[in-house]
């Protein structure tokens, strides 16, 4: 566990590091159907992943639930002896 907190922690650096370095740069554009949205590279790369990690936590989160509901069904069903 410790060690995959240490690489999130070390990605998570580079990505801020990588942002920063490049907030420099000029706007883009970004679109999207019919929305158009004129922003800096920062906010395009740390929203990319903020949405990123959101959806990764939804999905585990989703499977969290019912790992955890299948392991409390076994329990159940198990008669002590």
């Amino acid at each position: 566990m410790n060690f995959l907190l240490f690489v999130t922690l070390v990605i998570a650096v580079g990505i801020a590091v990588f942002a920063i370095q490049n907030s420099d740069a000029a706007p883009i554009v970004i679109r999207f159907l019919v929305w158009r949205f004129e922003t800096s590279l920062i906010f395009t790369i740390l929203g990319s992943v903020g949405v990123g990690i959101l959806l990764t936590l939804l999905f585990w989160a989703s499977r969290a639930a019912k790992s955890s509901l299948r392991k409390r069904r076994d329990r159940q069903g198990r008669s002590p002896v």
